[in-house]
C-alpha cells in the first residue's frame, strides 16, 4: 500500500500576502483616475444647474407673460432670477447657488451682464463662463430665439 498524499484545499500564506499586494498596488492607481472623474461629473452638474436655471426662467417669461431677469449676485455666489417690470426688477423668484467648485468669469472682452427673457420668447442674450481648474464651460443664450447651449470650451 502506498501513501497517499493530501493536499488541503486553500492558499499558502504567500500566495494571500501576493493578491493583497497586486490588490493595493490596483488600488493606488485607480483611486486618482476616480477622483478625477467624480469632480468631472460635479461640475458637470454645476454646469447643468446654471443651464437649468437660464431655461426655467426663459419658461416662466413665457408662462407668466413677464419679462424675466438673470443676475449673478457676487456677494452669495448665486445666480438669482428676478420678474422685470418696466426697467425695475421685481422681487427674486429663485436663487440658484453656485458651488465652490466653480467661478463665473465673464465672457472674454465683456461684461457680466444681466440676461433678460421676454415674454414672447426673445432674450438680450449673453453668456457665462463657468470655470473650474482646467475645465472651462461657456453656458450662452440665444438672443433671437433665447435657446441656452452649454459647451465645454477649456484654455
Amino acid at each position: 500500500m502506498g501513501h497517499e498524499v493530501r493536499r488541503s484545499a486553500g492558499y499558502t500564506l504567500l500566495e494571500l500576502i501576493l493578491v493583497m499586494a497586486v490588490l493595493a498596488v490596483a488600488s493606488l492607481v485607480v483611486t486618482p483616475a476616480v477622483g478625477r472623474a467624480l469632480d468631472g461629473i460635479r461640475v458637470r452638474a454645476d454646469v447643468a444647474g446654471v443651464a437649468s436655471l437660464l431655461r426655467w426662467a426663459r419658461e416662466q417669461a413665457a408662462t407668466q407673460g413677464q419679462a424675466r431677469e438673470v443676475v449673478f449676485d457676487d456677494r452669495e455666489r448665486a445666480l438669482v432670477v428676478r420678474r422685470a417690470a418696466g426697467g425695475s426688477t421685481g422681487a427674486v423668484e429663485r436663487r440658484r447657488p453656485l458651488s465652490s467648485r466653480v467661478a463665473v468669469a465673464p465672457p472674454p472682452g465683456g461684461l457680466l451682464a444681466p440676461i433678460t427673457f421676454m415674454p414672447m420668447g426673445l432674450s438680450n442674450g449673453g453668456s457665462l463662463r463657468l470655470e473650474a481648474g482646467p475645465r472651462v464651460y461657456v453656458v450662452t443664450v440665444d438672443a433671437l430665439t433665447g435657446r441656452v447651449s452649454t459647451k465645454r470650451v477649456d484654455s
